[in-house]
């Protein structure tokens, strides 16, 4: 095939580091894609949340375009609408994960990245080079009053970070002279949301000569760039063609550290920890081409939604981004002919798409191949990626209460007993009165049985000793209740009936992570003389199984590459 429409730097600079307003737009991109782009843009800007009228404000587009953008990312799952709200969904992050996953920098070094955290007790970080900025793609935080609040897919200026002069090094000068009009054209950063505006501006030299001695010493210092308080050091991870595939960067803060003691004290075990991935990158196997993915019969369900909602649904704004998820593990770079046979699209479909993708910097080609870039992260990932198990559960749970008209929580174990930490109530005359937060003995309930359920016979024994009967019907004994968890585990469910409380009948299944591991459970609660035990097995189970199935749906994506806080 003949190469895609190229664009020059220069072209590919937008006033904004992500914003998708280049003056030369090729004559074959896909407006519609362009335009659902924005839209993605501000929300993530917005923290994943934004009414459709601020939406259509920030964009500049018409409301019945905003609407028609938001009708079908909701379609695609991307996107929830809360009334007059579009929320983000965890769904979105498949995009950022697909370059992740291409990347494969994540999955060989965040376990060295983790255990240097853990060793460490200050917050490390993997970023790579975009453009005349940095980019962070995996984080290993500490929780304290005071701790790093950037996250994965955040763009930070380079100039303001110690991993940006280290990226320098590398530059030609096309690299050197967009950097310089976008500090012209942006002097204070505020093009940057994830860094506060620069209050002071400096000049070009400083940058210049810090990119200098980065490139002598081999490492960069942070000191208070970003904001008083804030200090790093940084060393670049080379491949194995001497190129920087990634810094890696410790980050502390001035109560802990200055700039000169995180140098001299931890520098030295940073440098250990970036050997240590140099090796892991030598060693780790070429990567193998996926075996050709089968059609995603995009084309098939784009048409469907199309003939359901009409003008409401943009097939080309679906197909545009579905043609991301093509990318991924054993699919860093894909000919057109691959992306075509990926997503089922027609070629001449794909390829205008890839043109979209390259005008807007989401996509890169060389020659008869194509890559995704860095900036695919800013089509909200950052927000999302802070995303707890709860927060994925919540829009489920009410969807799950609406349709039964009972009550729905999530909860977690905690030691021997069950935390809520999601709850859907509904409004009844008599209803069950529990809140975010309250605690009960695991035993006695249908969410604790089903994650004790899960556990090792040497894991679960010490939480089964010393019970009491809460009623008359309380199955205390720990045999029976050992018989009883074996069921459970065998049946994937557990109906408790008056053991917690005269009266209250629940029945609930497992939510599991992307290990098939139990993390948390989810229930429907309700008085007995609401359904007998056959019409919850009958009417209730089955919709609280498809609700946990989708809440681990969610969680699997949103879990790949970040991690998600069951609580």
């Amino acid at each position: 095939m003949p190469p895609t429409h190229h664009l020059t730097p220069t072209h590919l600079t937008p006033a904004k580091p992500d914003a998708v307003g280049p003056a030369v737009v090729p004559v074959e991109a896909v407006a519609p894609l362009m335009r659902g782009i924005t839209v993605l843009l501000r929300l993530t800007e917005a923290g994943g949340t934004s009414s459709l009228s601020a939406l259509e404000k920030a964009t500049g587009l018409a409301r019945s375009t905003v609407d028609r953008i938001a009708a079908t990312l909701a379609r695609m799952g991307y996107v929830r609408l809360d009334g007059r709200d579009a929320v983000l969904t965890p769904r979105l992050m498949e995009l950022g994960n697909a370059y992740l996953a291409a990347l494969r920098l994540p999955r060989l070094l965040d376990g060295r990245a983790d255990a240097l955290a853990d060793e460490l007790d200050e917050s490390v970080s993997l970023a790579v080079g975009d453009r005349d900025g940095i980019r962070f793609i995996h984080q290993a935080t500490r929780r304290r009053a005071m701790s790093l609040s950037f996250r994965i897919g955040d763009l930070l200026p380079a100039e303001r970070t110690a991993p940006g002069p280290l990226f320098a090094t590398q530059w030609t000068d096309e690299d050197w002279t967009r950097w310089r009009e976008r500090r012209a054209a942006d002097p204070e950063d505020h093009g940057f949301p994830a860094v506060p505006p620069r209050e002071h501006p400096t000049g070009d030299e400083e940058f210049e000569e810090r990119t200098r001695e980065a490139g002598a010493r081999g490492w960069a210092l942070d000191d208070q760039l970003i904001e008083p308080g804030l200090v790093a050091v940084s060393v670049p991870v080379r491949d194995r063609g001497g190129r920087i595939a990634c810094v890696v960067s410790v980050v502390s803060h001035t109560s802990r550290h200055t700039a000169d003691s995180l140098r001299d004290t931890l520098l030295p075990r940073l440098r250990a920890t970036v050997r240590a991935m140099e090796r892991d990158l030598r060693d780790a196997p070429a990567q193998q081409p996926a075996a050709p993915a089968a059609p995603a019969g995009l084309a098939t369900w784009t048409g469907a939604s199309k003939h359901e909602l009409g003008r409401e649904f943009i097939e080309s704004l679906a197909r545009g981004l579905t043609v991301i998820t093509a990318f991924g593990e054993g699919r860093a770079e894909l000919t057109l002919t691959e992306v075509a046979q990926a997503t089922g699209l027609a070629r001449a479909t794909a390829r205008r798409a890839l043109i979209t993708l390259e005008h807007l910097g989401q996509v890169a080609a060389h020659g008869r191949t194509f890559t995704l870039t860095p900036r695919v992260l800013a089509l909200g990932f950052p927000p999302l990626s802070r995303t707890t198990l709860p927060q994925i559960a919540a829009p489920h749970l009410a969807e799950l209460a609406d349709r039964l008209h009972d009550s729905a929580s999530l909860a977690v174990l905690a030691g021997d007993e069950i935390q809520y930490t999601a709850r859907v109530a509904t409004s009844r005359i008599m209803s069950v009165n529990i809140t975010v937060g309250t605690r009960f003995p695991a035993y006695a309930t249908s969410l604790g049985r089903v994650m004790l359920a899960d556990l090792t016979e040497a894991e679960r024994d010490p939480l089964l000793t010393g019970l009491h009967a809460l009623t008359p019907h309380t199955v205390t004994d720990p045999a029976a209740l050992t018989a009883t968890l074996d069921r459970v585990r065998g049946a994937g469910y557990a109906l408790v009936d008056g053991e917690l409380e005269e009266g209250l009948r629940s029945i609930a299944v497992p939510v599991r992570d992307r290990t098939g591991r139990v993390v948390a459970a989810v229930n429907v609660a309700m008085h007995s003389s609401r359904r007998t035990v056959e019409q919850c097995l009958g009417e209730v189970l089955p919709e609280l199984a498809t609700t946990a199935g989708r809440i681990e749906g969610d969680l699997r994506v949103a879990g790949r590459f970040a991690r998600v806080p069951v609580a």
